[in-house]
């Protein structure tokens, strides 16, 4: 007994080579990425510029929060908040159709709900960005692309983040009801949306934090936002706009995000 104690104690533990080389493949695959990434060295002038960005941010101008003659924070601010509602409501209303489409467990025939994922990739392969300037060309700079490009490209995750959680639902229910003779309609109605309308409403929560981040990026391509006066802000080097109107973006998105977690925590 004390023999074959001491020999699975002496016993050394097997080397796995799998594990050297995916160690061995990420070391290749960041020096691959470095390399890629091409250093010049900085500018003569770049400590000066760093000061001027970090005194302007350090000091906001103020005067800008509110002004009654034209754009400011506050206004610059809530039209991006408009944007970002507008844009995640369109998407969640017009994503529930490709959700139940692209669902396996909605119909017999998979090829069905095959062919609804390939739209749902589809739409989400653009950035919000692109989207934007597409728009843009179509109907002009604006709010109004800012608020298509969002909802269009939100479809695409929220159709696939409101596939799962049909894909997820208990069969309980609708067996209940198709034995008391209920229509598919009514299975639907009363057994299915009772089931998923929480995780929909957390996902499209979710999203919206998202959207809030995409609109501010937005303005800055013409989209509409507090990203105009961002941009126009940083080409004439005014760092005290850039700062207030950067500590206004922080403000927003740290409320929102509160507001937001918040609600999610009461659905779940």
């Amino acid at each position: 007994m004390m023999k074959n104690e001491t020999s699975v104690i002496r016993r050394k533990p097997r080397k796995n080579p799998l594990r050297w080389v995916i160690v061995i493949l990420l070391i290749l695959v960041y020096a691959w990425a470095l390399a890629g990434v091409p250093f010049t060295g900085l500018k003569e002038t770049a400590g000066q510029i760093m000061k001027a960005i970090v005194a302007g941010i350090f000091s906001p101008d103020w005067d800008f929060v509110y002004l009654p003659e034209g754009e400011d924070l506050l206004r610059g601010l809530l039209d991006t908040l408009a944007i970002s509602v507008l844009g995640t409501v369109i998407s969640a209303v017009l994503c529930i159709p490709f959700a139940f489409w692209s669902a396996r467990n909605m119909s017999s025939f998979h090829p069905v709900s095959g062919t609804g994922k390939m739209v749902l990739s589809f739409i989400r392969t653009f950035p919000e960005i692109i989207m934007a300037l597409l728009f843009i060309k179509a109907v002009g700079p604006g709010s109004f692309a800012g608020v298509l490009a969002l909802g269009l490209h939100s479809i695409g995750m929220l159709g696939k983040l409101f596939a799962d959680e049909v894909e997820n639902i208990d069969y309980g229910p609708s067996e209940a009801l198709l034995a008391s003779g209920a229509t598919r309609m009514q299975q639907l109605w009363f057994a299915v949306l009772p089931q998923v309308l929480p995780g929909f409403l957390n996902y499209t929560l979710y999203r919206f934090e998202i959207n809030v981040r995409s609109a501010t990026i937005l303005g800055v391509i013409g989209a509409g936002g507090i990203g105009t006066p961002l941009i126009f802000a940083l080409s004439t080097r005014n760092w005290p706009r850039v700062g207030i109107i950067l500590l206004g973006i922080i403000v927003m998105i740290t409320i929102i995000d509160l507001i937001s977690g918040y609600i999610r925590k009461k659905l779940v």
